[in-house]
């Protein structure tokens, strides 16, 4: 059972989309996540989140769009 307070301890986790989140350390994570490495206090992964994070965009949002503009150099 997770603890309450400063004391629990919090995974930074990512999913296929590139979208950061936390979950508790001591739980299983969720399908379609995976951890990046981090673990600490919740306000130490969610700064970790924010120096990371940059492009909110979805990964296949960000993909569409350079595609996008590719085929616009082209012709």
């Amino acid at each position: 059972m997770a603890t309450t307070g400063s004391t629990q301890q919090w995974l930074v986790v990512i999913n296929d989309e590139e979208q950061y989140s936390i979950w508790f350390a001591d739980r299983e994570i969720p399908k379609g996540w995976r951890t990046v490495g981090k673990t600490g206090p919740k306000a130490d992964c969610l700064k970790y989140i924010g120096e990371v994070w940059t492009d909110m965009r979805p990964a296949s949002l960000r993909k569409w769009m350079a595609e996008q503009e590719a085929a616009e150099k082209k012709g």
